[in-house]
């Protein structure tokens, strides 16, 4: 069974691009998983999403410079901070 960067095992659930060539992954960590069906995506214009195994999602509104980087850890609110 695949690992992640963390170390937790996952099975591959599915993955694919649209026509408009957004990306997207998802991925089963086991009922032992916060969120058991993590996935991600990531756009064209260069925003990308995660809803990740432990609970925590991060969001980067990509390449128009509108909007704010945005993390929410597994139980709390979530932080927001200006693009890099």
């Amino acid at each position: 069974m695949p690992k992640d960067n963390y170390g937790r095992e996952y099975t591959y659930k599915s993955s694919g691009t649209n026509s408009n060539g957004n990306h997207y992954c998802s991925r089963d960590y086991g009922s032992g998983a916060a969120n058991r069906n993590a996935y991600h995506y990531s756009n064209k214009d260069g925003s990308y999403y995660y809803s990740n195994a432990d609970g925590s999602t991060y969001y980067n509104p990509g390449t128009s410079g509108k909007g704010q980087v945005t993390y929410t850890p597994p139980s709390g609110s979530p932080s927001k901070g200006k693009r890099k």
